[in-house]
């Protein structure tokens, strides 16, 4: 029994340091079409989550997830070589957020798509631990009331949107409690025109996320401030069938990432940009 373990041990820390082939192979194996690993993730591919643009024929929208730019692009295929595969064995499927941890089969091994773990959701998925703590934001249009707003309780009176199903919105009814319904969509691109057009004040998205809106998507437009950290923290995690083994395997690769120092490597290329706004209160 002892020996057995201490062989465990010692092949999960080489797998770790991407050495025991054998590891790698067991993991493998869990996947649902042998031989490939099957990645989901929504369409349109934003950055800075992803990057590189979209190859001649490709499906995808502003990025094709298949070129390893962007910081999910990049994770996905890191943690990917830790479980063996190459770049060419990787297929990446088209999944909608809110489908990614519903409850039911999947068509993926795993989706990677700035997904915030609640204990909610791990009641019908599995997530991986953290691949990057996230804190959310305000973005706004300059020169409007709520931009003059410095504080949570300034910003009751306006109408604020986010996605459906995000911790964006749940932050806004639960957090700000604004006296207006919040508006909901079904993509961040709805929000995104509602901004932009002057059907909501404000709109909620992860940090990094209202860095790129305010650089490309809404001119004339500025993260207001970023909101204090949920007690706890917010974390993004790889999502996974509720029971895939795999889980464990993708948790020893991010564990891996992390400590060599791969995965600050990662945040530093792809989100460097999208730091320094104050934190309304």
């Amino acid at each position: 029994m002892l020996v057995g373990l201490v062989a465990a041990i010692s092949a999960t820390l080489a797998f770790g340091r991407g050495t025991s082939h054998a590891v790698a192979a067991s993991c493998a194996n869990d996947v649902i079409n042998s031989g490939t690993l099957t990645i989901g993730t929504d369409n349109p591919a934003y950055p800075p989550w992803f990057g590189g643009g979209t190859k001649k024929g490709t499906p995808w929208k502003i990025n094709d997830p298949s070129t390893g730019k962007g910081f999910e692009s990049a994770v996905a295929y890191a943690i990917a070589q830790k479980l063996g595969f190459s770049h060419a064995n990787v297929k990446w499927v088209y999944t909608p957020f809110n489908r990614s941890y519903a409850p039911g089969k999947k068509s993926f091994d795993f989706d990677i798509n700035e997904i915030s773990y609640t204990p909610a959701r791990a009641k019908v998925v599995s997530f991986s631990t953290s691949y990057y703590d996230v804190n959310q934001a305000l973005v706004v249009r300059k020169g409007t009331p709520i931009a003059k707003v410095h504080s949570i309780a300034g910003l009751k009176p306006y109408k604020l949107g986010a996605q459906l199903g995000t911790t964006s919105y749940a932050f806004i009814t639960s957090k700000i409690k604004p006296s207006k319904q919040p508006a909901v969509y079904p993509q961040n691109a709805g929000a995104v025109t509602a901004l932009k057009n002057g059907q909501i004040d404000g709109l909620v998205v992860d940090f990094p996320t209202a860095y790129y809106v305010t650089a490309v998507q809404v001119p004339n437009s500025k993260i207001l401030g970023q909101f204090p950290t949920a007690a706890g923290g917010e974390h993004f995690g790889v999502v996974l069938a509720k029971g895939n083994p795999l889980t464990a395997c993708v948790n020893t690769a991010l564990a891996s990432l992390r400590t060599s120092g791969q995965l600050k490597h990662f945040q530093q290329t792809w989100l460097a940009k999208a730091a320094g706004a104050p934190v309304l209160r």
